[in-house]
């Protein structure tokens, strides 16, 4: 019969720090836990071995710390990002009985780069691991054990490689050479420092819900409940945590007193220019982040119709208008051409948040450049041209639209736009103005905004 044994264990450890290898079989699952002696913010990779060299397979069961899993051959290899002093793995099953104990737990650096160190690529075989361990260790000054597997381990050029490759900068920032490249092209001079910007722990940022609350009163009532903040110059409706902490169990976050947003994002629903009493469209809604920064300049007053083509979001987009108390939004699926037909030439304003490439958040999610291919890319663009097109059509004359990403790439925002002017689609519109946000010159996510005015022609 398939049998499940288990593994509980825990590490110690932070950037430089060693750690506890030893964990025991226990109880049907594998339940490991992080505690790092630092500020471990960085990517790392998991890997198991064990003191038989008996070949492991680690399938994803459940975890706290909200990263997928990965069936690896000897080893399991997951990126995650430690974001405070310790982390919860969760829980794994093995793929056969796995009675006895295990050598080696270990956590990998990626911007420590072993595997280009030890010169072995995926997917990993059993004397790869041995090796990235090899490395692993002698770059911690970790003693290596008196094994078969580590003679002639050669410390003098591990250590030389890796002063080495410390100094490129996919290495240095851990990104795919691919997409280093593509950044460099696109960016420029600028790409090394909005590179650097990206790897840093995002700040906490609030966005006060003015339909129920202002600065003065939002300050006062999460101070009251242990989080102090600061205001953001020149974000208006922002504030900014001093230290990162659990705001949504705070009485203000369920009275609907404010929303988590990242400042540059808070951007976005004041470039639309809106005022009560307009019809304005969200076209590409979501789960309503910008829809209910716009139903607020609105004072509640006016129309403000939130579509998207994913129904459970705009679910989620109802339940937090209702706890924000703003009660002027309508929600629409997209599911057809008709729903997009029915509003043409309608809407004073039509705000665009089009789907991209995220680059300019991978702050908040560091995952994103190792997920993320060429293709998609390539595809996400046509996508984006595809939508200016359409939900352009929705804009009254003399209304204004504005088209919005979170990348940084010219190619996904002032690019996209030169090429819809060129349209017949966009033959009526011209840019009022527009904006580039970079991480590396405001401390907040990556993002671009473009105003266009669409033709009068009465």
């Amino acid at each position: 019969m398939f049998g499940y044994r288990a593994v509980t264990g825990e590490i110690q450890m932070g950037i430089d720090a060693t750690g506890k290898y030893n964990v025991r079989v226990n109880d049907g699952s594998i339940d490991l836990s992080v505690t790092t002696t630092d500020d471990a913010y960085g990517d790392y990779h998991i890997g198991i071995l064990h003191k038989n060299n008996t070949r492991i397979n680690l399938e994803y069961y459940d975890t706290s710390g909200g990263f997928t899993g990965n069936n690896q051959n000897g080893s399991f290899n997951q990126e995650v990002r430690f974001n405070a002093a310790s982390f919860d793995i969760g829980k794994y099953y093995t793929s056969h009985e796995m009675g006895g104990e295990f050598n080696a737990l270990i956590i990998f650096n990626r911007q420590l780069t072993d595997a280009e160190i030890a010169d072995v690529k995926e997917p990993f075989e059993r004397k790869d691991l041995w090796r990235l361990f090899a490395v692993w260790c002698t770059l911690r000054g970790i003693k290596l054990p008196d094994w078969p597997q580590f003679e002639e381990t050669p410390t003098r050029r591990i250590k030389g490689r890796f002063d080495e490759l410390s100094n490129t900068r996919k290495f240095r920032e851990s990104i795919p050479d691919w997409l280093d490249e593509l950044g460099q092209q696109e960016l420029g001079d600028k790409w090394d420092a909005e590179l650097a910007a990206l790897n840093k722990q995002a700040p906490v940022v609030l966005r006060v819900n003015r339909l129920k609350s202002d600065i003065g009163a939002l300050q006062t009532a999460l101070a009251e409940e242990g989080h102090e903040t600061e205001n953001i110059k020149p974000y208006k409706d922002a504030l900014q945590l001093q230290e990162r902490g659990n705001v949504f169990t705070t009485e203000a976050f369920k009275n609907g007193l404010f929303e988590v947003q990242d400042a540059s994002s808070q951007l976005v629903a004041p470039y639309l220019d809106v005022e009560p009493g307009m019809r304005v469209v969200d076209t590409c809604a979501g789960a309503g982040g910008k829809t209910l920064h716009l139903a607020a300049q609105m004072d509640n007053k006016g129309q403000l119709i939130a579509l998207d083509i994913y129904g459970n979001k705009l679910k989620e987009l109802k339940r937090r208008a209702r706890r924000a108390g703003a009660f002027n939004i309508e929600t629409r699926v997209i599911d057809s051409t008709k729903v997009i037909k029915k509003l043409h030439n309608s809407a004073d304003r039509v705000l665009i948040d089009a789907p991209c490439t995220g680059l300019g958040v991978l702050s908040r999610n560091p995952d994103a450049k190792w997920k993320l291919q060429l293709d998609f890319v390539e595809k996400i663009q046509a996508t984006q041209q595809s939508i200016l097109k359409d939900y352009s059509k929705i804009v009254k004359p003399g209304g204004k639209m504005v088209y919005a990403t979170c990348s940084i790439l010219p190619s996904e925002n002032q690019e996209q736009i030169k090429k819809f002017l060129k349209t017949e689609e966009g033959s009526d519109f011209s840019i009022e103005k527009q904006k580039t946000v970079l991480s590396s010159e405001s401390g907040y996510d990556g993002f671009y905004m473009c105003l266009m005015v669409k033709k009068d022609k009465a």
